[in-house]
């Protein structure tokens, strides 16, 4: 396979730092290799966007893995758990772990972006995790990526044999929401392609849904327009955002 760039594999859940994130890694100099997983979430929208993102990044292949964690359960993202809405957010990582984390999800997602990886014979990762969401979730703080990365360089053949220096990339870790929604328009990403929502309200379109406005993601994402002073270019089930 002949490549200019180095190649990267990047997670692209269809969610606004996802998409920064597959910008971020081209602008770096890298040839994104697009991941999305079919878990087992409960909204379909979700996928849809993380191809429209992918499409409109241009990414050279976009993979879409299934790989069915709702035979798990454990989070209202999978199983017959009702989404949170209206919490506060203290911002100093005190918070109480909700009910949409996925156990061990960005562990597996990570695990699976190692393997291909691999194959592709590249030695970047990329994902979207940023401060706001370590409050929250184990699996999006800084010690968690630096000890995948660690876990990266001892578990595969081609770091042991093939002196491969595997790095995971996390270019969003301290950006605020508002800092992420200025670093799209720099990078011009439209993020009018992407979805955030926990908990959409679905019409009869079914790649395209309302969003609850009322849900963790999207009072995070709200405050980011807000702070940025940007209006969200996506619809939301009521007239009046929160």
């Amino acid at each position: 396979m002949t490549r200019s760039l180095p190649a990267a594999v990047c997670l692209v859940s269809g969610g606004m730092d996802s998409a920064v994130t597959l910008a971020e890694a081209r602008a770096a100099g890298f040839e994104p290799y697009a991941l999305s997983f079919r878990y087992g979430q409960r909204h379909a929208v979700e996928l849809a966007a993380a191809q429209r993102v992918a499409a409109a990044a241009g990414v050279r292949d976009h993979r879409i893995v299934d790989l069915d964690l709702s035979a798990l359960g454990g989070s209202s993202l999978t199983d017959d758990i009702d989404v949170p809405k209206g919490r506060e957010f203290k911002g100093d990582g005190s918070g109480e772990i909700p009910s949409t984390y996925v156990p061990a999800r960005n562990t597996v997602f990570l695990s699976v972006a190692l393997g291909w990886a691999e194959v592709l014979g590249a030695a970047d990762l990329f994902l979207g995790v940023n401060a706001v969401d370590y409050s929250g979730y184990p699996d999006c703080r800084p010690e968690f990526l630096e000890a995948f990365e660690r876990l990266a360089n001892l578990a595969t053949a081609a770091a042991t044999e093939g002196g491969t220096r595997f790095r995971v990339h996390a270019p969003l870790l301290q950006a605020t929401k508002a800092e992420i929604v200025v670093r799209a328009k720099e990078l011009g990403v439209d993020l009018g392609l992407t979805h955030t929502c926990y908990d959409p309200v679905l019409g009869t379109d079914p790649e395209r849904a309302l969003a609850c406005g009322r849900c963790d993601a999207c009072v995070l994402r709200l405050a980011g327009f807000a702070g940025a002073g940007e209006s969200d270019p996506v619809a939301y089930a009521t007239q009046e955002k929160p």
